[in-house]
């Protein structure tokens, strides 16, 4: 609890700005603007005005910028798997032969494409269905970031403001198949000595190639495994989806149906009730007629009477 007098902590000013930066870089860019606006106002009421300008300086990401933020703070532990494939490519990558470098480009790929469309998913469900070109721009980040360390980096902060696009001299897709090594002439006869030093340093880098291969193997197999169980897990959440959108749509149909029968009830209710206000006052009508013959016939009956009695 609380001392009385004693004002509780807030964050430091780096770290509310920091926070306020995140926040806006997640909202649609649609709204970023005023968004934007509203939190450099909140800044400099609160007597912060580098953070405002900062926060003012910020530029709208477009869609495609803003998915790729998406995915990174929605999937945080997939993204982290995601930077360290990269990594572990980018160091593999210096030394791989042909066929090493073909596997892992299959497997990149593949994650790639996932990806891109699990930051589309994001984006749907937020309310912004992305384009044809949209999505090639995440695939073309994710590209980057995996081939280029400061494409990770910016990629990292979540604040992207564009697309980014992979380095030229990146392996791409079947590059190791497409483009053999020349074969090197033939060197010299070297010394016995320096041929063995050769071999050795020789097994050495192929040792240390096989262990990047072996990592780089290792986080793209764990990227891949963690795509299909959440891709498993979204399809179950779209299907329960679809069965609560089916049940909500049979109930809003007996809805429908339960109020025209209430309306049909109620018109045939108001008709009874006047149909029997009529039969009343046709009752009231036959009492009042029947009262007056009652009271005509004894009177005549009266008069049969009288006039019945003898003369004296």
């Amino acid at each position: 609890m609380a001392r009385k007098g004693v004002r509780p902590a807030r964050p430091a000013a780096g770290q509310d700005v920091e926070r306020m930066l995140d926040e806006l870089y997640a909202t649609p860019p649609s709204d970023f603007v005023s968004r934007r606006e509203q939190l450099a106002a909140e800044a400099k009421r609160d007597g912060r005005g580098d953070d405002a300008r900062r926060i003012h300086a910020s530029r709208r990401p477009t869609l495609a910028a803003w998915a790729a933020n998406l995915l990174l703070r929605s999937q945080p532990r997939e993204s982290e798997r995601f930077l360290e494939l990269g990594r572990a490519l980018r160091e593999a990558y210096r030394s791989l032969d042909s066929d090493g470098i073909r596997e892992l480009s299959e497997q990149r790929r593949s994650i790639v494409s996932a990806l891109s469309r699990q930051a589309a998913e994001l984006a749907r469900e937020a309310g912004h269905q992305l384009s044809a070109a949209a999505r090639q721009d995440i695939e073309s980040t994710l590209r980057a970031v995996l081939a280029d360390e400061d494409a990770a980096r910016r990629w990292a902060t979540g604040r992207l403001e564009s697309a980014l696009t992979p380095p030229a001299d990146f392996p791409s897709r079947g590059a190791a198949a497409a483009s053999p090594s020349p074969r090197p002439a033939r060197p010299a006869p070297a010394a016995p000595e320096t041929r063995s030093r050769a071999k050795d340093e020789l097994a050495e880098r192929r040792r240390l190639r096989q262990g990047q291969l072996g990592r780089a193997r290792r986080s793209a197999e764990a990227a891949d495994r963690r795509l299909r169980a959440l891709s498993a897990g979204r399809a179950d959440a779209d299907a329960s989806l679809q069965q609560a959108r089916d049940r909500h749509d049979r109930a809003r149909e007996h809805e429908a149906a339960a109020e025209e029968r209430l309306r049909q009830a109620r018109q045939d209710l108001r008709q009874a009730e006047l149909e029997q206000k009529e039969a009343e006052e046709r009752l009231r009508t036959a009492a009042q007629a029947v009262e007056r013959a009652e009271r005509a016939a004894r009177d005549a009956a009266q008069e049969v009477a009288r006039l019945a009695e003898p003369i004296t």
